[in-house]
């Protein structure tokens, strides 16, 4: 790691939503939120995310509990929007790099299952594939296949 001297008395500015923003698109491609275990009351253990299958709400939680915008991580869509709403995160109708986006939900194999991650710009979006078991690049309406019910956007990020 190269370091320069720094002959100024003043600490430098942290640029965390550009962070923010950095680490998203850095993130495609990962596996690292496939797989979150419990533990039921009879002594049950399995993978609550079905390896990877249902995994978008540990991911974006997961993003914004490291940039302190969330209280914590989150198995759930309703839990991960109950945190927004609690955590200064405010709907709005327009898309911004790095709003949180929540899809209507589908019904994929019996079961109907919201969606939720982040818009990078140009009409893009990440998040979760619950059929590639990993974090990935997508258009924003999935090709046409989902639509958005609530965008959700935090005004404050370099405080």
């Amino acid at each position: 790691m190269q370091t320069t001297a720094n002959t100024s008395e003043e600490k430098p500015k942290r640029l965390y939503y550009k962070t923010y923003l950095q680490l998203i698109h850095n993130s495609v491609g990962t596996e690292m939120f496939r797989n979150f275990y419990i533990q039921t009351a009879d002594g049950i253990e399995m993978d609550a995310l079905s390896d990877g299958s249902n995994s978008c709400a540990f991911y974006v939680s997961s993003v914004l509990t490291l940039f302190g915008k969330h209280s914590g991580v989150h198995g759930t869509v309703k839990s991960t929007v109950a945190d927004l709403h609690n955590s200064g995160w405010r709907k709005v109708e327009d898309m911004q790099a790095g709003d949180v986006i929540i899809w209507d939900a589908v019904e994929l194999e019996g079961a109907w299952y919201e969606h939720v991650g982040f818009y990078i710009g140009d009409n893009r979006a990440v998040s979760t594939s619950w059929t590639e078991k990993k974090v990935v690049e997508h258009d924003v309406f999935f090709d046409g296949a989902r639509s958005i019910g609530q965008i959700f956007r935090h005004h404050e990020w370099e405080s």
